[in-house]
């Protein structure tokens, strides 16, 4: 056997050193330099089958290389696909993160017992019976669902060899170990080993792997910076355990958009799918209340409808209080600048709170009409009329500025039942009398003196 080396770590971004130092000069962090243990055998974890994948051995120009049609393992799960741009690739890596008790196990087991081909579910913190009372939730009878309880990866691949399943899920990642790396579970070099053992797995033998990934307090991904990297495909689930729905977005993905996102619905037999998430991010109140206005916003692929909330009170202290969740605190308040100069409004000394229901963010410019009409609703303490919505971007000097696939938003407003909305006067609008009744504005001061004139 080789001589025993170490290593030093940085536990937070993975950074290697050679020696101990007391700041992390990649991340600058105190005291997260840990040293570990690294030893190599010369055999590789996995050993390729009789039948490797082609590769390429020489150069070959673009010209040549011929494009086959794109095969996807559709996991039968609508939201799953879509943020993954339209299945699993065979031979891919997915790196799926959430806070902890967020549902991430959950939804990997739902689809794993849903789809009809061979999937082998290696579990490295729950026992069998813990899975099969949750499996029994969801869907009690199914036949093509293996579950395996195991951390060491030896192991995992003799099991793999035997079952030859059509798609492998371990939960967790940094719950695995090797015996060709002699630091502990969960250390740097560990997750980075073993990760590299499924990656060569995974690409031999065209076999999609789904991996679970904890974080950290900060919210990022445990383990190495380098994990993201290795990986084809990074899932977000988030959400508020609090609330019963849940967010999956894309922050990294070889074979499709980062712009799409799925919502989930937690229940007692599982996540359910939302497929008309606007339904579900509008709140179904009968009474006029002021402060309160709907964006038509998009998601990927997806048009949204949103409801934005706004409180616009008297400050209390002397400097007054800017609040946004779910809304850029900077814009908010460039905003409320525009209202002032170019609308004439003095907020300057008043608290002004700002929310989107439903405890998503949204990043889209399109909604910024809407956030001012919910703000001088509140300020004004006038309700805005049911059936209006809005999807323009507002400028520095008060314009109204068109946005990108105004159709779209046209069209999810008039299916939801909305009336009027408002948009810029210098949008291109291709739908030919819609059952909407489309207002074209061009000021600030216009949608002023139509919503409370």
């Amino acid at each position: 056997m080789a001589k025993t080396k170490t290593a030093f770590f940085c536990q937070n971004c993975g950074a290697q050193y050679a020696k101990w130092v007391g700041q992390c000069t990649s991340c600058k962090q105190w005291n997260t330099i840990v040293e570990e243990v690294i030893q190599k055998e010369e055999k590789p974890a996995w050993k390729a089958n009789s039948n490797p994948s082609k590769r390429i051995s020489a150069p070959v120009r673009v010209s040549e290389i011929t494009q086959e049609k794109e095969l996807r393992l559709n996991t039968q799960d609508l939201e799953f696909n879509r943020v993954l741009g339209g299945g699993l690739v065979p031979g891919s890596l997915t790196l799926l993160g959430g806070e902890p008790g967020i549902g991430k196990s959950t939804l990997l087991l739902q689809i794993a017992l849903k789809l009809p081909f061979k999937t082998l579910y290696v579990s490295g913190e729950e026992s069998q019976k813990q899975i099969k009372m949750r499996a029994d939730r969801i869907l009690p009878n199914s036949e093509n669902c293996f579950i395996l309880t195991e951390t060491k990866t030896q192991n995992i691949f003799q099991q793999i060899s035997e079952l030859e399943p059509d798609l492998v899920i371990i939960d967790s990642i940094q719950t695995l170990h090797t015996n060709y790396v002699d630091s502990g579970a969960g250390s740097i070099s560990q997750i980075r080993e073993c990760t590299a053992e499924l990656i060569k797995f995974a690409k031999e033998t065209h076999t999609p792997v789904i991996l679970v990934g904890h974080i950290t307090k900060d919210g990022n991904i445990a383990g190495p910076k380098i994990l993201e990297h290795m990986v084809d495909t990074v899932l977000q689930f988030e959400g508020d355990r609090n609330y019963v729905y849940r967010i999956l977005r894309s922050l990294k993905n070889r074979f499709g958009s980062t712009a799409e996102l799925g919502i989930y619905e937690m229940q007692g037999s599982g996540l359910r799918e939302v497929n008309n998430p606007s339904e579900v991010l509008i709140s179904k109140n009968d009474e006029d209340l002021s402060g309160t206005a709907i964006a038509a916003t998009v998601e990927g692929m997806r048009p949204l409808l949103i409801e934005i909330q706004a409180l616009v009170s008297s400050a209390v202290y002397g400097t007054p209080q800017r609040s946004a969740t779910g809304f850029n605190a900077k814009r908010l308040n460039m905003l409320l600048a525009v209202l002032e100069k170019r609308a004439g409004f003095k907020l300057g000394a008043k608290d002004v709170f700002l929310n989107i229901t439903g405890g998503i963010s949204v990043d889209d410019p399109a909604i910024d009409l809407a956030v001012m009409a919910s703000i001088l609703s509140s300020n004004a303490d006038i309700p805005i009329e049911k059936g209006v919505c809005f999807a323009a971007e507002v400028g520095l000097a008060g314009e109204i500025r068109p946005v990108q696939r105004v159709d779209q938003r046209i069209l999810e407003a008039e299916k939801l039942g909305f009336s009027t909305i408002y948009v810029s006067k210098n949008n291109k609008i291709g739908l030919k009398n819609p059952n909407i009744q489309v207002h074209l504005v061009s000021k600030i001061e216009d949608v002023v003196s139509q919503l409370f004139g």
